[in-house]
């Protein structure tokens, strides 16, 4: 059977790469698998049949032969348990690979889109104005660290793995800020990541789903 994932019938980042679903399809190309898509519009989410595969109502979900699984850094680790090329053969390496993995997710990703989250529930508060350097100063503060654990490395540890794909598709959440002009080498970092070919066949294939809903294609 061939994969199927959920994606966004109408995708809110208007075609940035930034939905769920990238880093998902992402993975699936560097390892060279075959997948289908099931578009789903934000009703759709949040009715019964789709909750069944993810009980929160998001985005994106992943079937292959009777195993469902949702979270994109779950299906991403899965996708890399599976087939070659996203985590290394040495089971130390391994286990760092995927420590990166939960570092992006758990690490980076929260305060990012704590920054996200306060524009768009917060912009039009009293306090937004003061709450918004709080949030970019944590965000400095994390992206301080891994810059200087990168350092002049080109990839986290040795090879390109699930956790580099994981970390640069955070990352990427704040390419509509200059918080990342501070920290050259991660802001070179993400751009390694989408100068790969697998990144710019994901992001095409995400795309041209926006292009199809706005009537651009």
């Amino acid at each position: 059977m061939t994969p199927i994932i959920t994606a966004f019938e109408a995708s809110p980042d208007e075609g940035q790469g930034l939905a769920r679903d990238m880093p998902v399809r992402w993975a699936f190309e560097e390892v060279g698998q075959a997948y289908d898509v099931r578009l789903v519009s934000f009703a759709a989410m949040k009715e019964a049949a789709h909750r069944a595969r993810q009980p929160f109502g998001q985005i994106p979900t992943y079937e292959e032969d009777g195993l469902v699984l949702f979270e994109s850094g779950a299906i991403v680790l899965h996708i890399a348990n599976r087939r070659p090329g996203l985590l290394p053969e040495n089971a130390d390496a391994r286990a760092r690979a995927i420590a990166w993995m939960f570092s992006a997710l758990s690490s980076v990703e929260p305060v990012v889109v704590e920054r996200e989250i306060a524009f768009f529930t917060e912009r039009d508060k009293p306090w937004y104005a003061e709450r918004v350097p709080m949030i970019e100063a944590r965000i400095r503060a994390r992206l301080g660290e891994l810059s200087r654990y990168l350092g002049d490395a080109e990839w986290l540890d040795g090879a390109f793995g699930a956790g580099d794909l994981m970390m640069v598709t955070v990352l990427r959440r704040l390419s509509d800020t200059d918080l990342l002009e501070a920290f050259s080498n991660l802001a070179a970092y993400v751009a390694r990541g989408e100068a790969r070919p697998a990144f710019r066949r994901a992001f095409e294939a995400q795309h041209r789903v926006f292009l199809a809903a706005s009537g651009k294609a």
